[in-house]
């Protein structure tokens, strides 16, 4: 009789939570009927750090710079496509827009078109365009088959400008000893990437290697070269008409400046 007393009344104050907490529980927690206990992470010691290894730090980086080489070769490539696909077949002198592809001197002696040549007269390149004054070329054979390229010009401050390259004979099938070479002015280490490689075409050699007519394939790039450091006007002339025969635009030719005579 007296637990029952003490259920209904009294007793039953002792098991009244505060409504205020129960709602302010029950608005932040859901119900708020239960309390979780405290519960803390076991501490642990950090993992000791690796050791250094240099040789895979090395092989990391040396990986890192073969795909920056070979990601900017394939985006200069698509570039130069796109550059080339742009651009229209013909010179803006009114030529046919379909153009016979050019042909080379074959054979080509590489031991007697070896030494000193003279810029004679050129179509204008961004390589040249430090250049004011007299220009050469100078071709050395090598032991491994390779030619040596030492060009040189005279800057606007009388300076100097010179640039060593190495040149390669390309094969054309049918035709040994073509004059069709590829040259490149970038460091040996760059040599696998054909990007870094120009053509070089013998168009037009004289018998005694005296004149030569030197240009690319796109028609882009034009150069007279003699042996001697003046070349007679009316020989010049004659060179660069046959130029215009094969779809160069010689209008635009720059005649190089020579050495004062004597």
């Amino acid at each position: 009789m007296g637990r029952a007393r003490c259920m209904a009344q009294g007793c039953a104050a002792r098991w009244q939570w505060p409504l205020a907490d129960t709602r302010t529980q029950a608005a932040g927690l859901g119900w708020g009927l239960f309390v979780l206990p405290e519960f803390r992470m076991p501490f642990r010691h950090p993992p000791p750090p690796e050791a250094f290894d240099d040789d895979a730090t090395s092989h990391r980086i040396g990986t890192l710079a073969l795909a920056f080489c070979v990601g900017s070769a394939a985006a200069l490539l698509a570039l130069r496509t796109a550059k080339a696909r742009a651009r229209p077949a013909g010179p803006a002198d009114g030529a046919p827009l379909i153009r016979t592809p050019l042909q080379v001197v074959a054979p080509v002696d590489l031991k007697r078109y070896a030494g000193l040549w003279h810029e004679q007269a050129r179509l204008p390149n961004r390589f040249e365009k430090q250049c004011a004054g007299h220009v050469t070329a100078e071709y050395t054979p090598l032991a491994d088959g390779t030619v040596r390229v030492r060009n040189r010009c005279v800057q606007a401050d009388g300076r100097i400008d010179e640039a060593v390259g190495r040149a390669r004979v390309v094969p054309v099938a049918g035709l040994p000893g073509a004059g069709r070479l590829e040259v490149r002015f970038a460091p040996d280490w760059l040599g696998w990437l054909p990007l870094v490689w120009g053509d070089y075409w013998i168009l037009k050699l004289d018998r005694d290697y005296q004149v030569a007519l030197v240009g690319t394939p796109d028609r882009d790039c034009l150069w007279v070269l003699s042996r001697a450091p003046h070349l007679d006007a009316a020989a010049l002339q004659a060179e660069l008409e046959y130029a215009r025969t094969l779809g160069f635009d010689v209008d635009r030719v720059v005649r190089t400046a020579q050495l004062p005579a004597g």
